[in-house]
């Protein structure tokens, strides 16, 4: 179980962390993280929250009881993993119907990997290409200038 204070209950943030926010993702599950804000220089640190994670099971992945057997695994293997990420952050973790089937170790390897690439991913390449550029096209010839 997670500490009440890492649990994410809004429906804002969790749009936050998913549309705002940072993704990586394997064939099981897809991670998405939204730092905290920056706090400007000279301005007193507020003192960050603590991480908040929620979680997005959908029917696709089974039944009621396969979704929270899989949110449950989920919420343990995250509550091991939460001390390494960084406070004021929003986690959201989404199971894939793929997640029904894997095994926890196999959820825990997925995890790791997303966490990684959330965190690690360079700044301002939010979504997968830079703001502002259209994506190349074959027809055209290549990226556009």
């Amino acid at each position: 179980m997670l500490a009440s204070l890492n649990r994410m209950r809004r429906k804002a943030d969790f749009g936050t962390a998913v549309r705002r926010g940072r993704r990586a993702g394997t064939p099981r599950l897809t991670a998405h993280w939204s730092a905290a804000p920056a706090v400007p220089p000279g301005s007193p640190d507020p003192g960050l929250e603590p991480v908040r994670v929620g979680f997005v099971v959908s029917r696709a992945v089974g039944t009621a009881v396969v979704r929270n057997q899989v949110r449950r695994r989920l919420r343990a293997l995250v509550r091991d993993r939460i001390g390494g990420l960084p406070d004021g952050g929003l986690l959201v973790v989404r199971a894939a119907p793929r997640a029904a089937g894997a095994s926890s170790r196999e959820l825990g390897d997925d995890l790791d990997r997303a966490l990684s690439g959330v965190l690690t991913a360079r700044a301002g390449r939010a979504g997968g290409r830079a703001p502002g550029r259209r994506p190349a096209t074959a027809d055209d010839g290549g990226p556009r200038r």
